[in-house]
């Protein structure tokens, strides 16, 4: 395999007021639909031999502007970003005021509604696991693999394919509509490029 490419969806409503969001499925803002776009000349200069791209509706318009779709993107319900339960559509502001030193790194979530009990950061390492397992059945070529999903989600995957605890994602910023690789060293999981971002 070559790299593994990380694309953080664009910019939504809510990423942009700061608000949790994991299974309400916003579509991209304005700018959200012009920062994908601008990633397309990023990976096209890669060569791509698998797409996987997380079922919400956000995640497969960053693909289809990104020009993903030519690489028959496989949808992965794994892929899909941090279940933050009772924490959906709220922002750290708002749960700092009766929980000050709350971290979601830290103290993951409280229930939500039925069928979003909400996610500790070991369930979502777990799942980057499965996902990671995919990644690595999938493609023993020489071409990347690119994964388009979500912010908190990929940290996580970064972490744990760097072999670090799942909190560990909470040192890695990542930004609306970036891109970034993960690739070897001296056969040892290594970063090879952060939140890239080309101007909008």
């Amino acid at each position: 395999m070559g790299e593994l490419l990380l694309l953080r969806h664009g910019e939504t409503a809510w990423s942009k007021s700061g608000q949790h969001t994991s299974y309400t499925d916003l579509p991209l803002t304005e700018r959200g639909e012009r920062e994908a776009a601008a990633v397309a000349p990023l990976l096209a200069k890669r060569d791509i031999a698998r797409v996987f791209v997380s079922p919400l509706h956000r995640a497969r318009e960053t693909a289809r502007l990104a020009g993903l779709d030519g690489h028959d993107p496989v949808l992965v319900p794994d892929l899909h970003e941090w279940d933050y339960g009772g924490y959906e559509g709220v922002t750290t502001e708002e749960i700092h005021r009766t929980r000050p030193a709350w971290t979601l790194w830290d103290d993951g979530v409280v229930p939500g509604p039925a069928g979003h009990p909400g996610e500790s950061p070991e369930e979502v390492g777990a799942r980057a696991d499965r996902v990671l397992a995919m990644v690595d059945l999938a493609n023993t070529g020489p071409g990347d693999v690119v994964l388009v999903a979500h912010g908190h989600f990929l940290r996580v995957l970064t972490a744990r394919r760097l072999g670090l605890e799942p909190a560990a994602g909470a040192l890695f910023r990542l930004d609306t509509a970036t891109l970034s690789r993960l690739g070897t060293e001296h056969g040892r999981p290594a970063m090879t490029g952060w939140n890239l971002s080309p101007e909008v």
